[in-house]
């Protein structure tokens, strides 16, 4: 099993979640967030004063998926996601050891 994280733009959230639904996906953790990489956030302007915003908000999905649907499940954020301009985000993949079902007590595969 793989863990997929992936740092979104809040108004790409929606077009996510379509494709991931597409894909048949059954599940996902949504978190709001607020961070930063290499745009190192921006300067706004608010009643004439700029100021800086260094941590830039953005949404975080975490998706629990078999190691073999896990490209597919990446290659459809990407494209669901992107934009072509820097802030984009990024994705996270980890190994899962397991997982475990409160309800029913099932694990593995069984429990996603």
């Amino acid at each position: 099993m793989k863990k997929i994280e992936a740092i979104v733009r809040h108004y790409k959230l929606e077009d996510v979640k379509n494709a991931l639904n597409e894909l048949g996906l059954q599940g996902m953790t949504i978190t709001e967030v607020r961070g930063f990489g290499r745009q190192k956030g921006h300067t706004e302007m608010y009643r004439g004063t700029e100021y800086e915003v260094d941590f830039v908000p953005k949404i975080k999905i975490e998706i629990i998926v078999p190691s073999e649907n896990c490209q597919n499940v990446v290659d459809t954020i990407v494209r669901a996601a992107g934009t072509g301009q820097v802030g984009d985000g990024k994705i996270f993949i980890t190994d899962l050891a397991d997982a475990v079902r409160i309800r029913t007590g099932e694990s593995g595969r069984d429990a996603l």
